[in-house]
């Protein structure tokens, strides 16, 4: 069957017909845009936003759009970065813990401030931790012994009071050849006072006791001694040393001048002050000190009833010492001293017409030690002469010593070693006087810091310068002491002494047992 076509005519009619209306609505479009311009009605108008020309660019894509991120574009536009976008898959980090960081109050006050946080520093804390930043571990001051007196404030002044309680036995308190034991007691309170001044210094160390024996009451030993030091800083190099000692006592038996046929032991009094002066050029230091003693005995009780003066054994002493030192380290400081003193006694010829007026001097060379605080103390040695007024009496001259040092050997045991040389006057009078010499050492460890053992040893030598008497002395005590706080020790000591004489029924030994209570503030 044929198919149906449509006349030429008609098809080029129906073209025309379109293109018609299509001409129609492009030129109503245009009077549209042009009415809502710049030739709008003035009704139509904004002022917020005015009329502008658009710019060539405006109409399509500006050059080099289509450039890449390594291109070259011939304009030089800012180039965009573009952000970074996120994936779906990524998952976002926990967050750091936060910690509370710890704010050390000032000396100052403030008012409270309220808690910080912070991150962790880097690199971080232990795993083992909650995610706390642990603090520096801080440095522990050194602890003081803990049973150690604390001492009573006074003002400006630290008191420390003590009084020791203890009874035992003596197997020999006359220190006689065969001397007959007894039992014995002691009573000795102290007290020792010590400044706490910004400049100068005050010390003061006050001590008595009372020695009662049972059998041989007519041996008891009163003794009290006390001793003031002071020191004036009078600039920040040059200082004054005062001091001011006073002693009163008993003739030990045993001891070179205690009286036979006496009823009991001869009461004595020593009273003495001196004052020095010091000044230190950079190293070195020099100083000088003066010095005035009095030693005066009461009269003796003799065994029958009677008493015997003692005014020849009265004297004035006059002392001057010399000093000079040189720092060669901050531990080392060596020392020359010289020291001159005279003798002046009441009576210038006593009761056996013998002038017992002296002059002495010894010249001393030590020096001081405190290496690494192991080693302290000082040393010197010397030598002594005096010169007696009697010309039948013999020039009294000899090596001395003179020594204190402590050794810490370890935190627990400590040795401590002295010397000590005088020359002392004698009754007797083929005798012009006598030297002395005394050397110990004490080791003093703790077993617990509540449980200290004491070692002592020493030994003396007396010289009887005029005769061929020659004593040596031995000594040997263990101590132990038991701290139940800082105000109550029990001690108990056990002690021998033992002296050998190569005179006639001069030799004695004695042993001695003691148990005491301490009490102290």
């Amino acid at each position: 069957m044929p198919r149906l076509r449509p006349a030429r005519p008609q098809a080029t009619f129906g073209l025309g017909v379109c293109v018609a209306a299509f001409a129609l609505v492009a030129s109503a479009a245009g009077v549209v845009a042009q009415t809502s311009g710049v030739l709008s009605p003035e009704g139509d108008w904004n002022p917020d936003d005015p009329p502008r020309f658009l710019k060539r660019s405006e109409y399509g894509n500006p050059p080099g759009s289509g450039a890449g991120s390594t291109g070259f574009v011939s304009t030089n536009p800012r180039r965009k970065t573009q952000k970074p976008t996120r994936s779906n898959y990524d998952v976002p980090a926990p967050p750091l813990p936060l910690v509370q960081t710890v704010r050390v109050a000032p000396i100052y006050a403030q008012p409270p401030q309220p808690p910080s946080y912070s991150l962790p520093p880097l690199p971080a804390a232990d795993p083992v931790t909650t995610g706390t930043i642990p603090l520096p571990k801080q440095k522990r001051a050194p602890e003081t012994d803990p049973y150690e007196p604390l001492g009573i404030r006074a003002g400006s002044f630290i008191l420390r009071p003590a009084i020791e309680l203890g009874g035992g036995y003596d197997s020999n308190p006359d220190r006689a050849v065969n001397g007959q034991g007894s039992s014995l007691f002691i009573v000795a309170p102290e007290l020792k006072a010590r400044s706490d001044w910004e400049r100068h210094e005050f010390r003061a160390d006050l001590r008595g006791s009372y020695t009662g024996y049972g059998s041989e009451s007519s041996l008891n030993n009163p003794t009290f001694e006390s001793k003031l030091d002071g020191r004036i800083d009078w600039t920040s190099q040059t200082r004054i040393e005062l001091q001011n000692r006073f002693l009163i006592s008993t003739d030990t038996p045993g001891s070179p001048n205690f009286q036979a046929g006496v009823a009991k032991p001869t009461i004595y009094t020593n009273v003495g002050g001196s004052a020095g002066l010091a000044h230190r050029f950079n190293r070195l230091e020099v100083g000088g000190k003066f010095s005035v003693d009095r030693t005066s005995y009461r009269a003796s009780e003799l065994t029958d009833g009677t008493t015997a003066s003692n005014a020849g054994r009265n004297f004035n002493e006059y002392g001057l010492e010399l000093r000079g030192s040189y720092e060669l380290t901050p531990g080392i400081k060596p020392f020359v001293t010289l020291e001159a003193d005279r003798r002046v006694h009441d009576l210038s010829i006593d009761s056996f017409g013998i002038q017992r007026d002296s002059k002495g001097f010894s010249p001393r060379l030590g020096t001081s030690f405190e290496l690494t605080r192991k080693l302290t103390g000082d040393v010197s040695v010397g030598y002594l002469t005096r010169t007696y007024k009697d010309p039948s009496l013999a020039e009294l001259r000899g090596a001395i010593a003179d020594a204190s040092l402590v050794w810490s050997a370890t935190p627990l045991t400590t040795a401590t070693f002295t010397a000590n040389s005088a020359a002392s006057e004698s009754t007797d009078t083929d005798v012009s006087g006598i030297l002395a010499r005394d050397f110990g050492v004490q080791f003093d460890h703790s077993f617990r810091p509540w449980l200290i053992g004491t070692l002592k040893l020493g030994y003396g030598l007396d010289d009887y310068v005029g005769s061929s008497r020659a004593d040596n002395r031995l000594s040997a005590a263990a101590e132990l002491t038991y701290k139940l706080n800082r105000s109550v020790q029990i001690k108990g000591e056990l002690r021998h002494e033992q002296r050998s004489s190569n005179a006639a029924d001069q030799g004695y030994s004695a042993n001695i047992f003691l148990l005491g209570l301490r009490l102290q503030r």
